[in-house]
């Protein structure tokens, strides 16, 4: 098992930024790639970013270029958001798949105001 905390949320203004973390407890061995979702009201979960055992980050085109995901140790991964927009504005979840598994975290709301 994996256990996943985020931590980090917030109100921000338009044009700001926010970091959001993403703790890991338990089986860390197993994890393979983290990942960062968001969900919006009314919209399906988006993957954000995603960064892989190698170091390989990848980013929806949405946010390529105002966030940047990074290993801050072997158990924690976190999203630097720049340049926030009101569309931003969601419940950010972090997930990794490991090799025991698809495992996810509370979510942390982040808020963008105009």
């Amino acid at each position: 098992q994996v256990q996943l905390v985020e931590s980090g949320g917030g109100l921000v203004q338009a044009g700001g930024s926010l970091e959001l973390s993403c703790a890991a407890a338990g089986n860390l061995y197993s994890i393979n790639v983290w990942k960062w979702f968001r969900q919006a009201p009314g919209k399906d979960r988006e993957l954000v970013a995603s960064l892989g055992r190698s170091g390989t980050a990848n980013y929806a085109d949405s946010v390529r270029g105002r966030f940047a995901i990074s290993a801050r140790s072997r158990s924690t991964v976190i999203l630097r958001m720049n340049i926030l927009k009101p569309e931003d504005t969601a419940v950010y979840y972090c997930n990794v798949d490991s090799r025991l598994g698809d495992f996810w975290g509370q979510g942390t709301q982040v808020t963008v105001s105009s």
